[in-house]
């Protein structure tokens, strides 16, 4: 069999299965681990699944920069956005994640809210500057550029000394093995640190990043209250959730 062929067929496995086991699949071909384990690192450097212990998961594909991000805004996160924003009571401390789909939180937040709104983003800070009645705690740190949010020691610092209502996090991928991951080692770091700090964390979470996997883990599912995704997501990506008594709000 030829290295294409068997790399489509992996990924097509992959696409059944929602995994691959190299132990299995190295059977089924009649081949070595070894050669399977080549083929799933190769395509893991193409990014065309992401390599767990044992096999590998899909990739997530919401690992582009926050500029390459920026340029699409969908209707699903716009709808997981003001889903988000109607959850805010008056007088909470809320944690708002940096990205894409958080921005569309701070842009439905209503301009009365009183409440206090913590983040490491300057750009969702930005977004709240006209919003009189809401205090905004902006968390200082190295810049992370890709997702232009505060990283490192810093950051995690002042973030243990909050206690917050509630915490909106946006992650890469959302998996029921490897839990909540993102692409980058500090970031992962800093998401953990903010989840600590509030009594209970909801996913933002649009249907590709669900079932699918990022190299750096955040916290483990057990951790989360809630997750909030589109209407459309079909309810075989969000049943493994359910199942863990994980409230699936669909916007």
């Amino acid at each position: 069999m030829l290295t294409t062929q068997r790399k489509q067929r992996i990924l097509s496995i992959l696409k059944r299965d929602g995994q691959v086991i190299a132990k299995e699949v190295s059977r089924s071909m009649g081949l070595s681990e070894d050669t399977i384990r080549r083929d799933l690192r190769e395509l893991a450097h193409e990014g065309l699944l992401q390599r767990v212990h044992g096999g590998a998961l899909p990739a997530s594909p919401a690992m582009a920069d926050f500029a390459g991000r920026e340029t699409i805004t969908t209707e699903g996160k716009v709808a997981i956005g003001r889903a988000a924003a109607k959850m805010i009571r008056p007088g909470q401390v809320v944690i708002l994640d940096g990205g894409t789909t958080a921005r569309e939180v701070a842009r439905h937040i209503a301009m009365d809210v009183k409440a206090t709104i913590v983040t490491h983003s300057p750009t969702i800070a930005l977004e709240l500057v006209n919003h009189e009645n809401a205090e905004v705690i902006l968390i200082g740190g190295r810049l992370f550029k890709h997702s232009v949010v505060a990283v490192g020691a810093v950051a995690i610092e002042a973030i243990s000394l909050i206690h917050a209502d509630i915490y909106f996090m946006g992650v890469t991928g959302v998996h029921p093995k490897t839990g909540l991951t993102t692409g980058d080692f500090e970031e992962a770091a800093v998401k953990r640190a903010l989840s600590n700090a509030a009594a209970e964390t909801i996913v933002l979470a649009s249907s590709e990043k669900l079932n699918a996997a990022s190299p750096y883990a955040v916290v483990p599912l057990s951790e989360v209250s809630g997750i909030i995704t589109e209407k459309a997501a079909g309810a075989a990506l969000t049943r493994p959730y359910e199942k863990l008594g994980i409230r699936v709000t669909r916007a």
